[in-house]
């Protein structure tokens, strides 16, 4: 069945495919990548490339969201973003793809998609900043609502790490984020489900989402039809869970082992994956897209 989100004047058909979302990460302190795409040049040239291997989305971030990481000011977070954002919206390998904004500021959100980012993802669903749904419900773009607990300077503390049923507290935490979103105008069909891989959650977690993700859709099934057919975001791009499992402490060396994960979230049924290495994990994707259209083919 055809499903489509409405941006701007187009119909972004999500269903067609696994969409890739390319990380850019304009930040000293990200990480796996921080200081390397501070300068505007390096930011295009990084963009590009992305763009070239397969990207269907670029995802600018200005503010490290990395445990313990120190809080910018929307001010702060603009002056990085929108010279980055307004440069490569002309790039021409833009050309029928999509820019996402990775913020938590309400007012990074408003100015960032009146310079020409298409969707906004907020890794704290709103939690961060009460107007952040009022200024969604106004821009009438897609939302991505991420699950965490707390903010990144405690979201690992030991107290937002327990959980009942991981799946289904999850389910339920996001779910009562989109509510109060659809409560103040951003209808479900704009929603983007993203259960937040590494935020707020131990290497066991992480791996009990991944092999979970239908259960978690089922979750939000019992709660709203619409969110039971929302898209779902996997981001476990070089986390450090993955260096736990497979023995890397060098976030850079993870690559493999997030193509391993991605893997198994695209055949568990993510529709998007945030990536930082964009062709190996697009040649997974398209494997395990190829691999879904034969479901049913063969016993």
């Amino acid at each position: 069945m055809k499903r489509v989100l409405p941006i701007g004047d187009t119909l972004w058909d999500w269903s067609k495919k696994t969409s890739i979302m390319g990380i850019l990460n304009i930040t000293p302190d990200s990480f796996s990548d921080g200081g390397k795409f501070l300068e505007v040049e390096s930011a295009i040239s990084r963009a590009r490339s992305m763009l070239i291997d397969g990207a269907d989305i670029i995802d600018l971030g200005a503010q490290s969201t990395r445990p313990m990481a120190v809080k910018l000011s929307p001010e702060q977070e603009l002056d990085r973003l929108i010279p980055v954002l307004e440069a490569v919206k002309k790039l021409p390998e833009m050309e029928g793809k999509l820019i996402s904004v990775d913020t938590f500021y309400s007012k990074v959100a408003l100015e960032a998609v009146k310079n020409g980012a298409h969707l906004v993802n907020d890794v704290s669903a709103g939690n961060l900043d009460p107007n952040m749904h009022n200024v969604i419900a106004g821009l009438k773009i897609p939302y991505i609502a991420m699950h965490m607990r707390g903010d990144p300077m405690t979201m690992q503390a030991r107290e937002n790490l327990i959980y009942g049923d991981v799946c289904a507290d999850v389910a339920s935490e996001v779910y009562a984020r989109i509510r109060e979103a659809e409560l103040l105008g951003v209808p479900a069909w704009r929603m983007i489900i993203d259960p937040g891989i590494g935020f707020s959650k131990n290497t066991e977690q992480n791996l009990d989402i991944v092999k979970g993700l239908s259960r978690i859709r089922s979750e939000m099934g019992k709660k709203s039809v619409a969110m039971s057919r929302a898209p779902l975001l996997i981001g476990p791009s070089r986390k450090r869970f993955l260096g736990e499992i497979c023995d890397r402490p060098n976030a850079a060396q993870r690559d493999v082992a997030t193509v391993a994960c991605v893997t198994a979230g695209v055949l568990g049924g993510a529709n998007i994956a945030r990536v930082h290495n964009v062709r190996d994990n697009r040649d997974a994707i398209k494997f395990c897209d190829a691999l879904l259209q034969r479901r049913g083919k063969c016993g």
